[in-house]
């Protein structure tokens, strides 16, 4: 049984290893005024922050058309007999539900939408694990028991450098972002049932930050293999020594170093920075 593996492009993953396991992409987008960019293949997460920076405004999001999962969909068809559709949180867009609905209109082709309940490149780990286990021939039920496994075990916790952005966007609560500013607070921001919640305020980035990988520190010791991605906002040179500080603490985890892209900086904005873990398989 062929089996097919796509996501969404808020899994940030990098083209490269996208060609290397044939992973298939469906972009959300970003919308400045009337202009319409897709993320990843018409903007790059660079392109991005300089934009909001030149153009002084926030953009909105968009999710992938139903009808952009069905041309997919069908287009896969042809060569394979099921799908893994892997996508960010529902609780957070709509494109887990387009996939679901697209795969209903569909014959030919038995599509596995499976709902992150998380976004950015923790999402990413699922979907490789996925297109790992696909290459080897494993059957889609069972990819699909893995990735269950992964999300269980899975955590991430985000330092945001101004709440304003998931304030305008929906993804927090007003009065949360109200206080923040007024209490200069770097709350540390966490998934809680597919949406985004305050977890802890924390006064300082350098606290909070630090809080964070005492939060990592407790799952390392329980000694599971453990993949971990350092997420940042537009500060690669502070995420960069960061990253080699983790590394050199926890040794025998496997670290990436990944972004927020355009979809996802659009409500967490720049300078936020988040990391994620789940288990490690091989």
């Amino acid at each position: 049984m062929r089996t097919a593996i796509i996501t969404d492009s808020t899994a940030y993953i990098p083209k490269d290893l996208r060609t290397q396991y044939d992973i298939h992409m469906i972009p959300l987008s970003v919308v400045f005024g009337d202009e319409v960019y897709q993320e990843e293949n018409e903007i790059t997460a660079s392109d991005f922050y300089e934009m909001v920076e030149r153009l002084d405004m926030l953009p909105t999001t968009s999710q992938p058309a139903t009808g952009k999962f069905v041309e997919k969909y069908e287009e896969l068809a042809k060569d394979y007999d099921a799908v893994i559709s892997s996508h960010l949180s529902s609780g957070i867009s709509g494109t887990y539900q387009g996939a679901i609905t697209a795969g209903e209109m569909v014959d030919n082709l038995k599509v596995y939408a499976f709902d992150s309940e998380i976004t950015c490149m923790i999402q990413g780990l699922f979907v490789l694990e996925a297109a790992k286990m696909a290459k080897e021939g494993k059957h889609p039920e069972e990819i699909i028991a893995r990735l269950h496994e992964l999300r269980e075990s899975s955590n991430a916790y985000f330092m945001v450098d101004d709440l304003s952005n998931l304030q305008r966007g929906g993804r927090l609560n007003g009065a949360a972002a109200l206080i923040g500013s007024l209490l200069q607070v770097k709350p540390i921001l966490h998934f809680e049932n597919k949406v985004i919640v305050p977890f802890e305020k924390i006064r300082t980035k350098k606290k909070a930050l630090k809080r964070i990988v005492e939060l990592f520190e407790q799952e390392y010791k329980k000694g599971e293999p453990l993949q971990a991605v350092l997420i940042h906002g537009n500060i690669e040179e502070e995420a960069t020594e960061m990253l080699n500080e983790l590394k050199e603490k926890f040794p025998e985890a496997e670290f990436t170093l990944s972004y927020f892209g355009a979809v996802i900086g659009t409500h967490l904005g720049q300078g936020a920075m988040g990391l994620g873990w789940t288990k490690r398989y091989n």
